[in-house]
C-alpha cells in the first residue's frame, strides 16, 4: 500500500487511466459507500485528466435513479429497496455503458432521471470522442449486473461509522437543524450501512477493484493496487 497527499493520490489515480489502452472510451467506475468521498474524488480527477487534454465525461449513479415511489416502495428505511429498487441498472447500460463500450457508436446519454421534478429526464445524446474518458461515481456500481461493464474498477473505502459522521455533519451545515441531523442518521443506520453490507456480503466489490482508495484521512490517503488488476507503476 501507498500513503500519499491527496495530490500525490489524484496524480497516481491519472497514471493509472493514462496506462489503460482500450478501442473505446475508457469506463471508470468509483464505488463506496454513502459520503465515501467518490464525488469529490471523481471531480478532483476530471480536472487533472482536462488539464492533460483527456476529454471527460462525468456522470453519476444519481442521475440513474427510479423516481421516489418505486425505490422507496418496501419502506423508507429498507434497505433492501435501497439495494434492489433504487437505481435503472438496464437504462445505465443502455444509454451510457454499452454505447461507450466495444462495438458501441459512442453515441451516450449522460442521464435518465431528474432529481428535482421526480421525474424520467432524456437529455440529447452526445458521441463521445475514442479516447474519452466516462468518471463514473456512485454506490453498488461493481455489483453482477455492472461489473463487466467498466475499463477501471476504483473503491473508495471508508468506515461506516465515519461516513455517518461525515453525512451528518453536510446535512446539518447545509440545512442548519439538528432534527435534520437526526433525520440522516436514522436513514443511514436503517437504510443505508444495512444496504451496503448486503451489498459486501453479496458481491464482495473490494474483491473485485483494481484500485482501493482509503479515504477515511481525507488529506493522507493511502490507496493500492489489487493483485488481479493489470495497472503497473502507480
Amino acid at each position: 500500500m501507498d500513503q500519499g497527499t491527496r495530490g500525490e493520490l489524484i496524480g497516481r489515480l491519472a497514471e493509472a487511466i493514462g496506462s489503460v489502452t482500450t478501442a473505446h472510451p475508457l469506463r471508470v467506475a468509483i464505488d463506496g459507500p454513502p459520503a465515501a468521498g467518490k464525488t469529490t474524488l471523481a471531480d478532483e480527477l476530471a480536472v487533472v485528466l482536462r488539464a492533460q487534454h483527456r476529454d471527460v465525461i462525468r456522470a453519476t449513479i444519481d442521475d440513474f435513479l427510479f423516481p421516489r415511489a418505486q425505490r422507496y416502495r418496501r419502506g423508507r428505511y429498507s434497505a433492501e429497496s435501497c439495494y434492489f429498487d433504487a437505481h435503472d441498472h438496464a437504462a445505465l447500460r443502455r444509454v451510457l455503458l454499452d454505447p461507450l463500450g466495444p462495438g458501441g457508436d459512442r453515441r451516450f446519454q449522460h442521464a435518465v432521471y431528474d432529481a428535482d421534478t421526480d421525474t424520467p429526464s432524456s437529455p440529447p445524446a452526445t458521441t463521445a470522442p475514442a479516447d474519452a474518458v466516462l468518471l463514473f461515481d456512485g454506490v453498488f456500481l461493481l455489483r453482477p449486473e455492472l461489473i463487466d461493464r467498466w475499463d477501471l474498477r476504483i473503491f473508495v473505502s471508508v468506515p461506516f461509522e465515519q461516513t455517518v459522521d461525515r453525512a451528518r455533519d453536510r446535512g446539518t451545515a447545509l440545512a442548519g437543524s439538528t432534527a435534520d441531523g437526526a433525520e440522516i442518521e436514522r436513514s443511514w443506520r436503517d437504510r443505508y450501512i444495512p444496504s451496503q453490507q448486503l451489498y459486501f456480503a453479496t458481491a464482495r466489490p473490494a474483491d473485485h477493484a483494481d484500485i482501493i482508495v482509503y479515504n477515511d484521512q481525507l488529506h493522507q490517503p493511502t490507496w493500492e493496487v489489487r493483485p488481479h488488476s493489470s495497472i503497473h507503476g502507480i
